[in-house]
C-alpha cells in the first residue's frame, strides 16, 4: 500500500494573494452595503435593500471563505488525520445556503410591496446602485485569476460579477421611477434580481453538496480513470475505486489494482509512481493503492 501527498501537479493558489483580496472585498463591500442600508432608509427603495441584502450575503460569504482558507493550512492530527481541508467544502454548502435565505426574503418581501406601494427618489436610487457597479467590478476582479482552481474563489467570483449586474438593473430601476413615477417598477426589479441570483448560484449549491456526500467531483470521470490505469499492460484488474474531495482543491482516491505474481518489488515500486505521476494530470493529488494478485470474483468488486 502506498500514499501520496502533494505533488507539482497539484493546484497551485496564491494564498498571500488571494488573503489580500478576500480582505479588500470584504472592506469594499462591508462599506457598500452600510451606504445601501442609509440610502434605503431615506428611499425606501426595496430593490436597494435587496441588493444590501445581496451583499451583506456576499460579504458574509467573503468571511467564512477567508476563515476556511486559514483553517485548512492546519495540520492534520491524531483525530483530523486530513487536516480541516474539509472545512472549505463545508463553507460553500454554508454559502449557498445563506443565499438560498436571501433570495426567499427578497421574494416574500417584494410579493408584498406590489400590494403596498410607495413613492421612491429614483435618482438616488441610480446613484448609489451606479456605485455598487464600480464596487463590485472591482471585487470581482480581485479573484478573477484564481477563480477556475476552487470552488470558493469561483463562488465569490459569481456573485460579485452577478452583483455588478444587479446592480446595474437597480439603475434601470431608479431610472425609470424617476421619468414615469411607475413604482411598481421597484418591487419587480426586486424579483428579477432574486431570480437571477437563483439562477447564477445553483451550481454553487449542487456542487457544494455534492462534494459534502463525497461525490466524485464533477471534473473527473471515473471510468476513464479506470481505463487510463487499465492501459497499462502490468494492471489485469482494477476494482473498488472510490474518488472524493479532500477540498476544494484537492482530491482524493483509492483503489485495488491487481497485477501479475511475476513482478518485481522494484517494477511494482515504479507503477505506482507511474500511476500517481498520471493521476496527479487528472486533478487527484492524494492517492492510496491497494495490490493485488488474484483476480477478484466477488459480487462486491464491482462496487
Amino acid at each position: 500500500m502506498s500514499h501520496d501527498h502533494d505533488h507539482s501537479h497539484a493546484v497551485k493558489l496564491d494564498r498571500s494573494s488571494l488573503n489580500r483580496a478576500f480582505i479588500i472585498g470584504i472592506i469594499l463591500n462591508a462599506w457598500f452595503v452600510i451606504v445601501e442600508f442609509l440610502a434605503w432608509f431615506f428611499t425606501n427603495s426595496l430593490a436597494l435593500l435587496s441588493d444590501a441584502g445581496h451583499n451583506l450575503s456576499d460579504v458574509a460569504s467573503l468571511l467564512l471563505a477567508l476563515f476556511a482558507f486559514k483553517v485548512m493550512q492546519s495540520k492534520a492530527t491524531a483525530k483530523f488525520t486530513y487536516g480541516y481541508q474539509k472545512s472549505t467544502v463545508l463553507v460553500s454548502l454554508v454559502n449557498a445556503s445563506i443565499l438560498l435565505v436571501t433570495v426567499g426574503a427578497i421574494g416574500w418581501e417584494a410579493i408584498r410591496r406590489f400590494s403596498e406601494q410607495q413613492p421612491i427618489d429614483g435618482i438616488t436610487i441610480s446613484i448609489v446602485a451606479g456605485v455598487g457597479i464600480l464596487i463590485n467590478t472591482i471585487s470581482a476582479f480581485l479573484f478573477f485569476r484564481d477563480k477556475d482552481k476552487d470552488l470558493n474563489v469561483k463562488g465569490a467570483y459569481v456573485h460579485l460579477a452577478v452583483d455588478a449586474l444587479v446592480s446595474l438593473g437597480v439603475v434601470v430601476s431608479g431610472t425609470i421611477i424617476y421619468f414615469t413615477g411607475y413604482f411598481w417598477i421597484d418591487p419587480v426589479i426586486s424579483i428579477v434580481i432574486m431570480l437571477v441570483v437563483l439562477y447564477s448560484t445553483r451550481w454553487l449549491l449542487t456542487e457544494s453538496l455534492r462534494l459534502s456526500l463525497d461525490a466524485v467531483p464533477k471534473k473527473i470521470d471515473q471510468e476513464l480513470i479506470k481505463e487510463l490505469l487499465l492501459k497499462n499492460k502490468d494492471i489485469l484488474d482494477v476494482h473498488h475505486i472510490h474518488i472524493w474531495a479532500l477540498s476544494t482543491t484537492k482530491n482524493a482516491m483509492t483503489a485495488h489494482i491487481v497485477v501479475s505474481k511475476d513482478i518485481s518489488s522494484d517494477e511494482l515500486q515504479k507503477l505506482k509512481n507511474h500511476i500517481k505521476h498520471e493521476l496527479e494530470h487528472d486533478d487527484i493529488q492524494h492517492v492510496t493503492l491497494e495490490i493485488e494478485h488474484t483476480l477478484c470474483k466477488d459480487q462486491d468488486c464491482k462496487e
